[in-house]
């Protein structure tokens, strides 16, 4: 991730609330969810709805308890089209996918994504993002935590989910999701001065990259990159 990227994603991305656990979106093994064969959640996760550092502490104050509006419209791309030619050789290597199910699971995963970050819990961003992902993810963390800056976030809506993009190179599948949402963020530094952001709300459009070996095991679509436009 270049650091480009991550002052986007510092001065972009927030958390929003998390209302739903990725196995109750799929209810089947369509992907994000964990592997079937244990019951260990990622660290830090709560099932009461929020984030939990993973230290077993308390998540931050300022990280939203707001629960965001009903999803938005969901956009999957004409079979004729480029896109969801690539969507259908997806699906003929791995029967289970489908593009409509796939884009629950990605908004499940932005939402505990942007959880995760804002709260600083390591062990669940370990578990959704690649290695390359997780180390420009947790180089933003570690420079919040070194100022002692914390942020208040929101997710007031979601309002559009959509496929983007979508590659097959061998197995290894690629799909781009577009996410536009209503958003409040706002960071503050040790004495509680605004560092940047404001509380209005503003409507932002990430675009998120996720990735899975078809072959593998484990259902787990992974982000790999993230862009806001």
């Amino acid at each position: 991730m270049t650091g480009g990227t991550v002052e986007i994603i510092l001065l972009a991305m927030v958390a929003g609330f998390l209302v739903l656990r990725l196995r109750s979106v799929l209810g089947r093994r369509q992907g994000f969810e964990r592997p079937p064969q244990t019951e260990a959640r990622p660290a830090g996760y709560d099932p009461r709805g929020a984030a939990r550092p993973a230290d077993g502490s308390a998540p931050e104050e300022a990280a939203s308890a707001t629960p965001v509006a009903g999803s938005g419209r969901r956009i999957v791309p004409d079979r004729g089209t480029p896109v969801g030619q690539a969507l259908a050789r997806i699906a003929g290597v791995d029967a289970s996918f489908d593009p409509p199910r796939f884009l629950d699971g990605a908004e499940a995963a932005f939402r505990m994504i942007l959880t995760a970050f804002a709260g600083g819990d390591r062990g669940t961003l370990r578990a959704l993002l690649s290695d390359d992902a997780y180390a420009g993810f947790a180089k933003v963390l570690d420079g919040r935590e070194a100022a002692g800056e914390r942020q208040r976030t929101e997710l007031r809506a979601v309002n559009e989910v959509a496929i983007e993009a979508a590659d097959l190179r061998g197995t290894v599948a690629d799909v781009t999701v577009r996410f536009v949402t209503d958003q409040i963020n706002m960071t503050t530094g040790r004495d509680g001065e605004v560092v940047t952001g404001s509380d209005a709300v503003t409507e932002l459009t990430d675009l998120w990259t996720f990735q899975r070996d078809l072959n593998s095991a484990d259902p787990t679509w992974k982000l790999v990159g993230t862009a806001s436009q």
